[in-house]
């Protein structure tokens, strides 16, 4: 198969090319402003001439409109790993995927995944207790709360029998209000991301927690999406399709 990188001169997109060829496939090139070492890099959709299976994006949400525009001059899938979409973009990325299988995800490690099920069941046995997250990535991650935060807390909304009032973090005169959940953001050094859902009730704390040691999680994840979306039907696909969750 031969994959296409969309930011490959970046952290995740030299981890892509290890995984890639970790898992005997062939990075045909990539999209960025500087050039990769090794691989044919392009700045625009419209200049790219190499073979294209799938396509991979760990870019930012800016780069959105060449993803797209290369998915549809190739008529191929995508990997979405990108977050902080607008609703706006989100919108787009339902339109292209009426035309090409899109798989989607703010985080592709099979653990988080896990953990956001263990989330949904948890929150519909825990009743009454009160939920807070707690996030921890690099000092160079531009969006707040994380996408993973959020993806954690559709899973919550999913065991909850009520709709939560989601705050990003606490100041002032800000005491606790019933059904409300909070996402705390921390950013420092270089942690790779770090997540953890506390539900706390009478006497008792249970805690989930999930800790990413290395890069190398989400890409293998990224490049064994690509491999599963090869033969599927237009739509729109996640992690949760993929490991039958």
């Amino acid at each position: 198969m031969q994959l296409f990188i969309v930011g490959i001169g970046g952290k995740m997109g030299r981890a892509l090319c290890e995984s890639a060829a970790a898992l005997r496939e062939t990075v045909s090139g990539g999209l960025d402003k500087v050039s990769a070492v090794g691989h044919p890099t392009f700045t625009t959709a419209a200049q790219v001439n190499v073979p294209v299976d799938a396509v991979i994006d760990f870019s930012r949400p800016e780069t959105l409109h060449e993803v797209i525009a290369l998915c549809k001059k190739l008529h191929c899938p995508c990997v979405l790993g990108t977050t902080g979409y607008s609703e706006e973009d989100k919108k787009k990325i339902a339109d292209l995927s009426a035309i090409v299988p899109v798989f989607q995800s703010e985080n592709m490690s099979i653990g988080v995944n896990v953990m956001s099920l263990l989330a949904e069941k948890a929150a519909s046995l825990l009743s009454g207790f009160d939920i807070e997250i707690i996030e921890r990535h690099h000092n160079q991650k531009a969006d707040a709360p994380s996408g993973t935060a959020k993806l954690l807390c559709r899973a919550l909304e999913k065991g909850l029998d009520y709709q939560p009032e989601y705050h990003c973090g606490r100041e002032g005169n800000a005491k606790r209000q019933k059904g409300e959940i909070c996402m705390h953001a921390v950013r420092g050094g270089t942690i790779v991301g770090e997540h953890e859902i506390a539900f706390c009730g009478n006497n008792e704390v249970v805690t989930l927690s999930h800790a990413a040691e290395s890069r190398t999680i989400f890409a293998d994840g990224a490049v064994k999406a690509a491999q599963w979306l090869i033969g599927k039907q237009p739509g729109l696909y996640n992690m949760r399709d993929m490991l039958g969750l």
